[in-house]
């Protein structure tokens, strides 16, 4: 499986200002894509922070890591500064992101979005990259998303407005997403067991894991009171569709067969 590492950038995640809804929204999308998310961290905007992060990730031999925000005009966007001193490498103006920035001014210009087209020093920042990164293309935004590659990993910034975001990742992304994940086929079940305790089903949980060692189990409670059931989650990822809906299918059957031995009814599967 593909290792991914997230890094959720900006003050006002972490003064409690804004949810941090898009680092949810990424995780859902690599895990349905067969990658595993190892780690996510909300960082400040503060460059030797994000800078030790991504060093860090690298030398976790990270293959995608996620950067959210900071790629703004203003002062404390220092996402693609960060990244710089992370990797070592200068920051120059590239000619692609500068065209691509001016381009979308013009837009906005003409839509009555902004007063005027004119590239201040302020929007040129978004053309100001990593030396060797390449600008992808924002359908809805004027700061383009950034690709920069080290060794075997590849670091992907994105902008933190989630309408941005979500755009780019699925279209702009798409190619360089598929290159790298493939065509996996991921696939979760969940059961509800009726059980009140969970000290109960976890040796039953820890049968089913060793029969099925590919599929990842896990319980937790639905509610916490005197009808309380347990969700049990089984998901499985692969190239082969077949193979994960014959495993999941598998692991359900000792599932039951397992709960059925201690006297424990499997109320139902989604």
């Amino acid at each position: 499986m593909v290792t991914v590492e997230i890094l959720a950038i900006g003050n006002e995640l972490l003064i409690g200002d804004v949810l941090d809804t898009n680092t949810n929204w990424i995780i859902k999308k690599i895990t349905g894509m067969g990658g595993q998310v190892n780690r996510s961290v909300i960082l400040r905007d503060n460059l030797d922070a994000i800078a030790t992060e991504i060093q860090s990730a690298l030398e976790r031999k990270t293959e995608v890591i996620f950067t959210i925000g900071g790629m703004g005009p203003t002062v404390d966007d220092l996402t693609l500064e960060a990244i710089a001193q992370g990797i070592d490498r200068p920051l120059a103006e590239n000619k692609e992101a500068l065209a691509f920035v001016n381009q979308k001014y013009q837009e906005f210009a003409n839509k009555g979005y902004v007063d005027d087209a004119k590239m201040t020093p302020a929007r040129a920042k978004m053309g100001i990259l990593p030396m060797g990164a390449i600008p992808i293309d924002n359908p809805v935004g004027a700061a383009p998303a950034v690709i920069s590659k080290v060794k075997e990993s590849i670091i992907i910034s994105l902008p933190g407005v989630p309408r941005e975001l979500k755009e780019i990742f699925d279209n702009s992304l798409q190619p360089i997403l598929k290159e790298k994940f493939g065509e996996s086929f991921f696939l979760e079940k969940v059961a509800i067991v009726d059980s009140k305790d969970e000290s109960v089903i976890a040796p039953i949980l820890n049968a089913v894991s060793q029969k099925n060692p590919q599929i990842y189990i896990k319980s937790r409670a639905k509610k916490f009171d005197i009808d309380t059931k347990f969700k049990v989650t089984l998901s499985y990822c692969s190239s082969f569709k077949e193979e994960v809906v014959q495993a999941i299918n598998q692991a359900i059957q000792d599932l039951k067969q397992e709960l059925g031995n201690a006297g424990i009814s499997l109320d139902y599967t989604e």
